[in-house]
């Protein structure tokens, strides 16, 4: 099950502090979410109403359960993998920030929400009082009664004051400072492309997404990422690759297929260039999940 909002214009403001509303997906999960991350300014918050999986945050594995809540701001690099045999589902939304000039100076309480808001880049919980008023954005956009944009709006800032409580109450996790890297609407073009289908994404059909050249589209991966369009897909297919090795009850072969390599050995060889040891010898080293038990090696598993 899929449905995703990103076509509605949603925007609010609290204090000198906008938020835009860029894009609101509920997915059941029957796939792994590679490593990512989103630019400066940007929130991605994370609610799983059901179901089982596993989130691998800033390199640390934290367990989803029913309820699961959690932030990922900016330059926070996040992965899921879900429990095949209960895949969790998710509501997401992601949401940039920019400060505007105001006529007057905003309320003591709206700094302080805004604030604590921008200055918390990740934090994991449970939803508590959050969950229903997420659940509740999603119906307005679902069913689309008259208003329902006022509706969602309001309810989108009711969902930032309560997770400026839930940060209030317990501690963030530390985080390495992150580095710069601009955010806008072409680095979420480009995000969600690599994201969602760098399987099939060429330089071109990307250049087409961002109504641009070629050329044009090179400069800007290199401004926002410091990488060419081939590292970048490189990249996803590496950080789906190492992901996918968690996964123990999956065959390298498999995942090698899964991949869109034509045998093992060319996986293992472009595995190896890229991380400098073979795919079964990263999975033993590197992998230490007793999310899935153990399966004997397969002979192709040894490369």
């Amino acid at each position: 099950m899929f449905a995703s909002y990103s076509d509605v214009n949603l925007n609010f403001t609290i204090g000198d502090t906008r938020f835009d509303a860029l894009n609101l997906i509920y997915e059941k999960f029957l796939r792994v979410v590679r490593a990512h991350s989103h630019g400066s300014q940007s929130y991605e918050l994370h609610y799983i109403p059901e179901g089982y999986g596993r989130a691998r945050i800033q390199g640390k594995i934290y367990e989803i359960t029913p309820g699961t809540l959690y932030m990922t701001g900016p330059h926070i690099e996040h992965a899921q993998m879900p429990l095949p045999e209960d895949p969790m589902c998710e509501y997401c939304i992601y949401l940039k920030t920019e400060k505007r000039r105001r006529s007057h100076p905003p309320l003591h309480t709206e700094t302080d929400v805004t604030t604590l808001f921008e200055e918390t880049p990740f934090w994991f919980g449970l939803a508590g009082g959050t969950g229903p008023l997420i659940e509740a954005l999603f119906a307005e956009l679902k069913q689309k009664e008259p208003g329902f944009e006022i509706q969602a709006e309001s309810l989108l800032k009711q969902i930032v004051v309560s997770m400026t409580r839930h940060y209030r109450q317990a501690a963030a996790h530390p985080n390495p400072e992150p580095s710069p890297i601009g955010a806008d609407k072409s680095a979420v073009i480009m995000e969600d492309s690599f994201f969602y289908e760098y399987h099939d994404l060429s330089l071109e059909s990307l250049a087409g997404r961002l109504g641009l050249g070629t050329r044009q589209t090179e400069r800007l991966l290199q401004k926002h990422f410091g990488k060419t369009f081939l590292q970048k897909k490189t990249e996803a297919r590496m950080t789906d690759a190492a992901l996918l090795l968690a996964d123990s009850s999956r065959s390298i072969t498999s995942i090698a297929e899964d991949l869109g390599y034509s045998s093992v050995e060319h996986f293992s060889t472009a595995f190896r260039r890229w991380f400098g040891i073979g795919p079964r010898k990263y999975r033993k080293e590197h992998i230490h999940d007793e999310f899935y038990e153990e399966r004997p090696v397969e002979e192709n598993d040894k490369k």
